[in-house]
């Protein structure tokens, strides 16, 4: 049987799902992503138990289909863009409907009915967290990281970096510098 828990992919949240798991004495295959698997049926009372104990967690327990598609879609693309340097083979439509086994346009229309705004729209505003992770780093170039997030060009990386925060990228490395000086001046 699946379970779906809303938690950020956190070592941190793994370890309270994985308490929790155990303080009912449910046992699990798996555990990633947002998902738990375990090797048997739950009863009600259980199921319900588990809903408030992670609650108080600040984690939730997804019932609905919808939700649990929307959480599946997020976890792909935060892993996507977050936590792997591997570079999908096709474009991120076709990577989303292979990781997930639905059409992007159903995959798309649910998103986008749910949260408000598009997939894609998502998908960049996670994109430009990563190049502002990146430049604070300050372990790459932009045409490095233009090339680590799959941008056709660093000036499309800027265009988009601006469009969406309203800063270059420079002068955003430029505010980094700036803050650390005036700490260090404290």
């Amino acid at each position: 049987m699946k379970l779906y828990i809303k938690y950020m992919v956190s070592l941190r949240c793994k370890m309270l799902v994985k308490e929790e798991l155990t303080k009912l004495g449910l046992d699990y295959t798996a555990l990633n992503l947002g998902m738990v698997e375990t090797m048997e049926e739950i009863t009600l009372e259980k199921r319900i138990q588990l809903k408030k104990n992670l609650l108080k967690s600040g984690l939730e327990l997804l019932d609905d289909k919808k939700s649990i598609l929307i959480e599946k879609i997020k976890n792909v693309i935060i892993e996507m863009i977050h936590h792997t340097d591997e570079i999908p083979k096709t474009n991120y439509s076709g990577y989303l409907s292979e990781k997930l086994g639905y059409d992007y346009t159903y995959l798309s229309n649910t998103f986008s009915e749910v949260k408000g705004i598009t997939i894609q729209h998502y998908i960049i505003m996670h994109k430009i967290e990563r190049v502002k992770e990146l430049l604070l780093y300050d372990e790459l170039n932009l045409v490095e990281i233009a090339y680590k997030l799959h941008y056709s060009s660093p000036a499309h990386l800027s265009n988009q970096f601006k469009k969406i925060t309203g800063l270059t990228p420079s002068y955003y490395k430029k505010l980094k510098v700036k803050r650390t000086q005036n700490l260090e001046n404290l």
